[in-house]
């Protein structure tokens, strides 16, 4: 009796020996999978950070060249000049004001590329908390990408609405909730949803055309994000743009599943960028 209650035990301790390093084993999994997933985000924010920080290079590089050959040319005047046996008080006050407008314009440069590091670190930053925020990052049906220095935010149609149709889905409540938390993190951003179809003629119920289906469906995001999710009204444009601004070939389903779907564009703040236009005075 002694020796069955012995093995009983045993089996019951190996049993739960057993049970716990399963649920270590799954833990260690999901950990794995959760810091893989975080690597991809920050490898492609890395990826773009890096295309775009070599593009606003060669624009500041550009503007470096046209300053040192105007310093160039302004020192070989003075120079020659001064190889004049007499200088007019009008020519000496004319080079002058051509070296005081250099370094102005040389300061100005260096506030420009100030402020362009800004703006593109603010916006790798958004397209990180967005991608994290959203997570499924292998998931083909939301997209989120910087380009040219604004933030874009692709989501396809059958995640957010039914076919034919402008009525979401409850995944697209999950969704637009996840970027929704994102955005009124950052209380001054401004952005547009735009509604895109593919090039197949439409016609249903109220619907007209894929402009009216991008349209009502541009409008439907913006409604759910202000009386869901309460995004102030004015910081949001909704516009319809149909079939004309494909992303793919509209020969083929791929491409049509692509053209399909809703844009979310984070609007640059231009009224600081004109203020950094204003500042260089002739």
């Amino acid at each position: 009796m002694k020796l069955t209650q012995l093995l009983l035990l045993s089996v019951s301790a190996v049993m739960i020996f057993s049970c716990t390093t399963t649920k270590k084993l799954k833990k260690s999994e999901d950990n794995a999978k959760h810091l893989d997933s975080m690597y991809k985000v920050l490898h492609n924010s890395y990826s773009d950070c890096k295309e775009q920080h070599a593009a606003d290079v060669a624009k500041i590089q550009s503007l470096e060249d046209q300053l040192n050959y105007a310093k160039a040319n302004s020192n070989q005047l003075l120079q020659q000049m001064k190889d004049l046996s007499v200088i007019s008080g009008t020519q000496a006050e004319s080079i002058k004001k051509s070296l005081d407008n250099i370094g102005v314009k040389d300061q100005y440069i260096t506030e420009l590329q100030k402020a362009m590091n800004r703006k593109d670190s603010m916006n790798i930053a958004l397209m990180v908390n967005l991608k994290s925020a959203i997570g499924n990052l292998d998931d083909k049906d939301v997209n989120i990408k910087v380009e040219k220095g604004v933030v874009y935010v692709d989501i396809s149609d059958k995640m957010l609405f039914k076919s034919g149709s402008y009525d979401v889905t409850e995944q697209a409540n999950e969704v637009l909730g996840k970027v929704a938390k994102v955005l009124l993190s950052q209380p001054d951003v401004e952005f547009m949803v735009e509604g895109h179809t593919d090039s197949k003629a439409f016609r249903h119920g109220d619907l007209e055309d894929n402009w009216d289906l991008s349209a009502k469906r541009a409008t439907a995001v913006v409604r759910i994000l202000q009386n869901k999710y309460a995004m102030p009204p004015a910081h949001m444009t909704a516009a319809a743009r149909g079939e004309y601004v494909p992303v793919a070939s509209n020969d083929t389903k791929e491409g049509r599943d692509a053209n399909r779907r809703t844009r979310i564009v984070i609007l640059p703040q231009m009224d600081q960028f004109f203020k950094i236009l204003e500042k260089p005075k002739n």
